[in-house]
C-alpha cells in the first residue's frame, strides 16, 4: 500500500476542515474518484478514455490532482466562471482504471483552494456515461447499490455489474450486506463485480467513503434483446444520510425514461404520479407498499406526462436512466445512461454547466441542460452564457407537472467553449445529458448541480418548535423535550448533547427525548448532534417559563385588591391555574400579630368564600407545583360595610 504524500494540498485540507459543513452541495474543495470497466462491444482488451471537467464559480481556482497509484501530481489554474477539461494520459489512466476485483491504489484526489464542481466521463467508441463527483464533505458510510442487470450474453465476454469504493481515512472497514469485505487505508480502492444486478446491496463502512456504481455494460430497459450492444453505466451515488422523501423526475427529450427507486428502511410506502410500474424486471417489486430495506421498484416515465412525482414515508434513493430513440422492448439497440435524482428540496440558486467537450474525439455532438424548478418560479430562471448578461431560457419550452408543482426545461447547449451559468433565487436543480445525434451510439446523463440534503436537526419543547419557543411562554414547569434528526448519527457516545444556559445536561446525553422542571425564568436551550460523517449541527431556542396562576376576590385581581374596598362582608375567591400542581392552600392574615392562618376548609379548592369583619387583611394563595416547588400570591383585601341609620322618617 502506497502512502499518500500531501504537499501542496496539506494546507488546503486544513482550510477545508475549519469551515462549516452544513451548507452541503455538489460544490466542494476536495474530491476522491476512480474509474471502472467500460467494456467495448467488439474489443474487450481496449482501454477507454477518461475526461474530467472542472467548473468554477465567481472565484478562480488553483487545482491540484494526485494519482495515488503512481505517486504523481499535476497542478493547474482555472479562471472564474470557467470550465477546464483535463484528459488523462496513458500512465494516469492506468493509475485509476479498475479491472480486477479486489483492493488496489487506483484512485485520484482533486483539491482546490476555492469551491469547484467536478464531472467525469468514461468514453468508448460505442459506450459512454458521465457522473458528477461529490465533494468529501458530503460523503457518508452507508450506501445502497443502484445499477441494472449487466449485459450477460455479450458477443465477446460476460459483462458484470460492479461498484467501487474509495477510502478517505486509514483503517476503513468495508462491509457488503453486513459481511466484512476488506479493510482500506486512505486512497485505497475496493472493486467488486458480479454477473447479476447488485441493486439493493447495502455497503457500509466505519468511515466516510466515496461510492461509485460502475456497471460494465447494460441494456435498459430489462427485457430487451440481449444481442444488442448496450452501454456502461457510471454514477457516484449519494450516501443514505442525504436521501430524501419527495422527488420530481424530469424526462429527457427521448420518448421514455426508466426510474429505479431503492428503499433504505423497512415498511416504506411510496406513492407516485406520472409513472407506470414495470413488471417482469428481475428482483424488482411490483407493489409500492410495505417495501423493505434494499428492495426496489422500477417505473416507466413519459415526456407526455411531464415527468414523475414521487413521495415516500421514509428516505429513498432514486436514479433515472436515459435510453435512446429506439426505446422498445425487444429492440436490440440500447445505449443508456444513468443519473442520480436529488430530492425536490435539494435546490441551489446558481449552477454552472457546460457541454461535455473533451480533447479526445468522442462523437458526442448534442448536449442539453435539463433545468428543474418550481412552476411558480419559472420566470425567475435565467442563464448567462460565457459571463454575458443573464437572459431567459431559450430553445425549448417548459413542461409543467401539476402534482409536484414543478416544471422542467430542456435547453440545448450549443456553445461548446462557453460555460452556462443558470440562476434562480427560488432554487433549481440541473441535470446534463448528451448523445451522438446521428446514431445515438454514445450517451451521458449526470447531475450537474444541486444541494446535498442539509443535515437537519430540530427540537420541540412541549411540542413547540425551537425556533418559536420565545413566542410561546409556558405556564407548566415540567417541560418535555423531543428531537427530530434527519440523517445518520455517529455510532459513538456523545452524538447528541443538550445544554441549558450553556451548561450541558450530562445525564441527558444521547437522549432523543427527556424532561426537566424549570422555575419561572428565561432559558437558552441548545441541542447539538454529530453525524456519521463527523458533520455537526447545533440548534438553539429560548424557553420562557412563567407563573400562570392567579386569584380573584369578587372578580378583582389580587394585584389590585389594595386599591379596592368591598362594601360586602362576604367575599368570593376564585383561582385560575393553568399549570399542573400538587395542592392549593389559602391563608388569611388579619394583621393582629398572629400571622397567616390557613383556611383549611378551602384546601385544594379553586373557588371558595367566607364572611369578613370590616378591616384589612392579607390573603395568600400557595400553589405547590408538580415538581414540589411552591409559588405564593398575596393580595391586600379591604372590607368596610357601612351601616346608615336614617332618623325622623315616617314609614
Amino acid at each position: 500500500m502506497k502512502t499518500i504524500k500531501f504537499f501542496f494540498i496539506t494546507t488546503v485540507i486544513f482550510v477545508i476542515s475549519i469551515f462549516s459543513l452544513q451548507a452541503q452541495s455538489t460544490e466542494g474543495k476536495e474530491f476522491w474518484l476512480t474509474f471502472g470497466i467500460n467494456a467495448n462491444y467488439y474489443n474487450p482488451t481496449h482501454q477507454p478514455n477518461f475526461g474530467i471537467r472542472i467548473a468554477t464559480g465567481n472565484s478562480p481556482a488553483n487545482v491540484s490532482i494526485y494519482f495515488t497509484d503512481i505517486d504523481a501530481w499535476d497542478y493547474f489554474y482555472v479562471g472564474a466562471n470557467q470550465v477546464y477539461s483535463y484528459d488523462l494520459n496513458t500512465a494516469q489512466k492506468n493509475a485509476v482504471y479498475n479491472t480486477i476485483m479486489g483492493k488496489s491504489n487506483r484512485s485520484m484526489i482533486i483539491t482546490s483552494d476555492t469551491l469547484i464542481s467536478v464531472y467525469v466521463i468514461n468514453f468508448s467508441t460505442d459506450s459512454s456515461d458521465a457522473t458528477n463527483i461529490l465533494p468529501k464533505t458530503t460523503l457518508g458510510s452507508e450506501y445502497y447499490q443502484i445499477s441494472y442487470p449487466p449485459h450477460t450474453t455479450h458477443i465477446t465476454q460476460t459483462m458484470h455489474d460492479a461498484y467501487i469504493v474509495v477510502a478517505t481515512k486509514n483503517n476503513t472497514n468495508l462491509y457488503h450486506n453486513g459481511l466484512l469485505e476488506t479493510t482500506l487505508n486512505m486512497g485505497e480502492v475496493y472493486y467488486r463485480s458480479s454477473e447479476t444486478d447488485m441493486t439493493g446491496a447495502r455497503i457500509t463502512a466505519n468511515n466516510p467513503v466515496a461510492f461509485f456504481a460502475v456497471n460494465q455494460r447494460a441494456l435498459v430497459p430489462a427485457g430487451m434483446s440481449m444481442s444488442g450492444p448496450g452501454s456502461c453505466l457510471i454514477q457516484q451515488l449519494s450516501p443514505v444520510n442525504t436521501w430524501d422523501k419527495t422527488f420530481f423526475v424530469p424526462v429527457t427529450h427521448f420518448p421514455k425514461n426508466i426510474v429505479r427507486i431503492v428503499v433504505s428502511e423497512n415498511n416504506t410506502n411510496i406513492t407516485q404520479k406520472g409513472g407506470i410500474i414495470r413488471t417482469g424486471v428481475p428482483n424488482a417489486q411490483t407493489a409500492l407498499t410495505n417495501l423493505q430495506a434494499g428492495q426496489f421498484v422500477e417505473l416507466d416515465i413519459h415526456l407526455d406526462s411531464a415527468g414523475c412525482f414521487i413521495e415516500a414515508n421514509h428516505p429513498v434513493g432514486v436514479c433515472a436512466y436515459m435510453t435512446n430513440f429506439s426505446y422498445q422492448v425487444g429492440n436490440n439497440t440500447s445505449y443508456p445512461a444513468q443519473c442520480w435524482i436529488p430530492g425536490i428540496n435539494q435546490v441551489v440558486s446558481n449552477i454552472i454547466i457546460t457541454p461535455f467537450i473533451t480533447n479526445f474525439s468522442n462523437h458526442l455532438d448534442s448536449h442539453h441542460a435539463l433545468v428543474v424548478t418550481q412552476t411558480a418560479a419559472i420566470e425567475n430562471t435565467k442563464v448567462a452564457i460565457g459571463g454575458a448578461t443573464p437572459i431567459s431560457l431559450y430553445g425549448g419550452s417548459w413542461k409543467h407537472n401539476a402534482a409536484a408543482g414543478m416544471s422542467f426545461y430542456i435547453m440545448p447547449l450549443t456553445n461548446s467553449s462557453a460555460s452556462y451559468h443558470f440562476s434562480n433565487p427560488e432554487g433549481l436543480i440541473i441535470m446534463g445529458y448528451g448523445f451522438n445525434s446521428f446514431s445515438v451510439l454514445t450517451t451521458y446523463y449526470y447531475l450537474a448541480g444541486s444541494a446535498m440534503r442539509k443535515l437537519e436537526a430540530e427540537f420541540y419543547a412541549n411540542d413547540i418548535h425551537h425556533q418559536v419557543l420565545i413566542n410561546n411562554p409556558f405556564c407548566e414547569s415540567l417541560i418535555y423535550f423531543r428531537s427530530e434528526i434527519d440523517g445518520n448519527l455517529h455510532p459513538d457516545q456523545g452524538r447528541i448533547k443538550w445544554y441549558v444556559n450553556g451548561k450541558e445536561e450530562e445525564s441527558k446525553r444521547d437522549s432523543l427525548k427527556w424532561s426537566k422542571h424549570f422555575s419561572p425564568d428565561e432559558y437558552e436551550i441548545r441541542m447539538w448532534a454529530r453525524f456519521i460523517n463527523n458533520d455537526t449541527i447545533s440548534k438553539t431556542g429560548t424557553l420562557v417559563v412563567k407563573s400562570c396562576a392567579e386569584f380573584y376576590a369578587n372578580n378583582v385581581h389580587y394585584s389590585v385588591l389594595k386599591d379596592t374596598t368591598f362594601c360586602s362582608n362576604y367575599v368570593h375567591f376564585r383561582a385560575e391555574i393553568e399549570e399542573l400542581y400538587q395542592s392549593i392552600k389559602w391563608y388569611v392574615d388579619s394583621r393582629d400579630g398572629n400571622g397567616f392562618i390557613e383556611e383549611t376548609s378551602a384546601h385544594n379548592l379553586t373557588e371558595w368564600g367566607r364572611t369578613f369583619e370590616n378591616g384589612t387583611y392579607e390573603v395568600k394563595m400557595v400553589v405547590t407545583l408538580e415538581n414540589g416547588e411552591p409559588i405564593k400570591f398575596i393580595g391586600t383585601l379591604k372590607v368596610n360595610k357601612m351601616w346608615i341609620k336614617i332618623k325622623n322618617v315616617r314609614y
